[in-house]
Formats: C-alpha cells, sequence, structure tokens
C-alpha cells in the first residue's frame, strides 16, 4: 500500500468516527422532541377513560408523563385563554374549540357520545322518558347552559317542547352525576359514559337517538405548548387503533 493510500483510507476513518457521534446525537434529538411532560386540559366526562389512555400512551412512549386536568369544557376554554401552561386540549363539543382557533391547532374528532337520564339507583321515582322531567314533584339537576352537555340537554328538551324547572344548574356533568348520586336530585341529564363510570351506584333510562343529540370530542394542540412536537404525537395518538380500543370500551363512540 502507497504513503498517498494510507492517508486516504486514515482521512476517510476520521471523517466516518466524526460523522457517527453526530448521527446518533440526531436521533437522540427525535426522540427528544416527542418525549415530555405533558399538561392536557380535558372535559370532565373524559375522567375515567383517559386516566386509561394516559397509562397506555405513557407505556408506548418511554419517557413522556402525561398530567390531565379535568374541568367543564367552558372552564377550560377560559383557561387557555387566560394563557394556563398547557399542551393540548380535549373539549365535549366543537362549539367551544372552534371558539378557540386562534389558539390551537387544526381539531380533529376522536371520540362521540350520547346523552341518557340518570336516575337513583333502582330508578324509585320510575322515571320512563324525557317528558317526566316536567314533572313538578320530580328534582331534576342539570349542567348549566354554557356547559356543553347544558346545551345538549336543552336542544333535547326544546326539540319535545318540553320545559324542566332543574333545582341547580352545574359547572360539569360530573357534578351532575354526582348530585343523583348522593340523592340530591331525582334525575338528570347526563352523557350514556357517565352512567357507566357509575355503575352500581345509579341507574339510566336511554333516550331515543331521534330525540337525543350527539356529542363530539374534538382534541387539538395549544400553541403555547413548549412540547409541540410532542403534544402534536399524542393527539394524533388519539385517533390511533388502540385509543379507539380504550374509548369504544369505555362507551364512547367512534367518530
Amino acid at each position: 500500500m502507497t504513503p498517498a493510500s494510507t492517508q486516504r483510507r486514515a482521512a476517510v476513518a476520521l471523517v466516518v468516527g466524526l460523522l457517527t457521534p453526530l448521527t446518533a446525537c440526531g436521533g437522540n434529538d427525535d426522540t427528544e422532541d416527542t418525549a415530555a411532560d405533558l399538561t392536557v386540559l380535558a372535559a370532565s366526562s373524559l375522567t375515567d377513560v383517559f386516566k386509561e389512555a394516559g397509562a397506555a400512551y405513557e407505556k408506548e412512549h418511554p419517557g413522556t408523563k402525561v398530567t390531565f386536568s379535568f374541568a367543564g369544557s367552558q372552564e377550560l376554554a377560559a383557561q387557555v385563554r387566560q394563557g394556563a401552561p398547557a399542551d393540548a386540549l380535549v373539549t365535549a363539543d366543537t362549539k367551544t374549540m372552534d371558539g378557540l382557533g386562534p389558539e390551537t391547532g387544526t381539531p380533529t374528532v376522536i371520540a362521540k357520545n350520547r346523552l341518557v337520564i340518570a336516575t337513583g339507583q333502582g330508578n324509585p321515582k320510575q322515571v320512563r322518558n324525557v317528558r317526566d322531567l316536567a314533572d313538578t314533584g320530580l328534582k331534576v339537576v342539570l349542567a348549566a347552559p354554557e356547559v356543553p352537555v347544558g346545551r345538549y340537554s336543552e336542544q333535547i328538551l326544546d326539540a319535545q317542547k318540553i320545559t324542566v324547572k332543574p333545582v341547580s344548574q352545574e359547572p360539569n356533568v360530573r357534578a351532575v352525576l354526582s348530585k343523583v348520586q348522593l340523592g340530591e336530585a331525582d334525575a338528570g341529564l347526563v352523557y350514556r359514559t357517565d352512567v357507566a363510570s357509575a355503575a352500581g351506584k345509579v341507574d339510566s333510562v336511554d333516550i331515543p337517538d331521534e330525540q337525543n343529540a350527539v356529542a363530539s370530542y374534538p382534541a387539538a394542540t395549544l400553541k403555547t405548548s413548549e412540547h409541540g412536537a410532542a403534544a402534536e404525537a399524542f393527539v394524533e395518538w388519539l385517533s390511533s387503533p388502540e385509543a379507539r380500543r380504550i374509548l369504544t370500551g369505555a362507551g364512547f363512540q367512534q367518530p
């Protein structure tokens, strides 16, 4: 081998040696982009199912931790407008999400839901349908009209020309469920999945599809997120087969 050949081989080896660490670093950067501590603002009706979904996501994405903050969608929207530090948002209606257009990425509907009448265990007041909610002897609790489930409730009642005077109007659907579960109300309009989460503690009366309302759950990243790639990865995952399996297992409908 000539001295020139030896020098060329040495130069190539040096370049390869220098490039290899850089390539490895590039791979780590990709991993770091989608690994972060994420804060997700989510509608109250997602409380139980998202705890399971979050655990599944963390298992699939080592290095990522997902923390949820649950509240009524209108409360979450107020937090976003006030600049609360968070990475993604999931609401129980498209109206609330659409109102946050400048603050979010493009929303994707990840699930749907329907309403039922929640009653005390054993349905002691023998509620049979939505018309029974107009009975002045019945203590009915509803969500406030600015809450998605409150608007859906109004939609159902208005379509049937039913006037209901609730004993209280609650800030989120879980508060409505709690009132019924504790016996502070005889009936309330909640999501089907909320009753499923309280199995054995409350009963429910189905509302026919033609009288019901369909709730849509859009998810979106927040533009103020400090972990944009990781937030986007999580929102995309919510439409994955595994996420849909978890959501449908909890009673949600596919979008």
